[in-house]
């Protein structure tokens, strides 16, 4: 009975130790939330800055800095409770986002930003800023290698009588044949083409070409189907 007692004694312990909360000051916290905000809006302002898609999304780049905050606001909460930090990975666990991300790329900022907010829940300012800091500065710099190597697709309709002339500009290019797509003397060329300095003007001349019905160049992000 001794044994049981003493057992039960030492779990009741336990458990209010656990269920006690541990001190933070509003200090701490306001300045948690402050070093939150300023990553999470520099984390907007990386994205802004390198996005490279077809149609940018302010509202979808705001949630950068709120889910930074909010990151940040709820790795405070739970470090002060053990008992509720168990409860709050038993309530996220049963959250499920169902948004569809199309740029694999928008994933990174969403774990940066989750890291950076957990980082700083955390009161491990200098992880936060100065890994955020390195992040950002890699993504400006892959992000400008991207744009100085970025790919178009020409898409050349032309009759079979300007095969010879649509050759001869296309040599002219660093092009990769996609599809050709023949119905009769009408023929659809598509090529992956690279430009230098954004001169287009070789769309002009093909265009002018004597068979040649249209020639139109598109931004090209690597995905294609044929």
């Amino acid at each position: 009975m001794d044994d049981v007692f003493t057992f039960k004694d030492i779990f009741k312990k336990s458990v209010l130790k656990l269920e006690s909360f541990a001190n933070i000051s509003y200090i701490d916290v306001a300045i948690g939330l402050l070093i939150s905000l300023l990553i999470g809006l520099f984390i907007f302002y990386i994205y802004k800055k390198t996005f490279r898609g077809v149609v940018y999304s302010y509202n979808f780049n705001t949630t950068f800095v709120l889910m930074t905050m909010i990151t940040a606001l709820v790795i405070m909460t739970i470090s002060t409770n053990v008992v509720l930090s168990l409860g709050m990975v038993g309530a996220l666990s049963i959250v499920r986002f169902r948004t569809a991300i199309k740029d694999p790329l928008d994933v990174v900022f969403m774990f940066w930003s989750i890291a950076a907010g957990i980082a700083t829940g955390a009161g491990v300012y200098p992880i936060s800023i100065v890994g955020s800091l390195l992040i950002g500065a890699t993504l400006l710099i892959l992000s400008r290698r991207k744009v100085k190597d970025s790919a178009y697709l020409l898409i050349v309709h032309y009759h079979d009588s300007a095969t010879d002339g649509v050759k001869y500009q296309l040599n002219k290019l660093v092009h990769k044949l996609k599809s050709k797509t023949v119905r009769k003397d009408q023929i659809e060329l598509t090529v992956e083409v690279k430009l230098k300095n954004d001169n287009t003007a070789f769309v002009s001349e093909i265009s002018a070409l004597e068979g040649v019905r249209d020639a139109v160049l598109v931004s090209y992000n690597g995905d294609y189907a044929p």
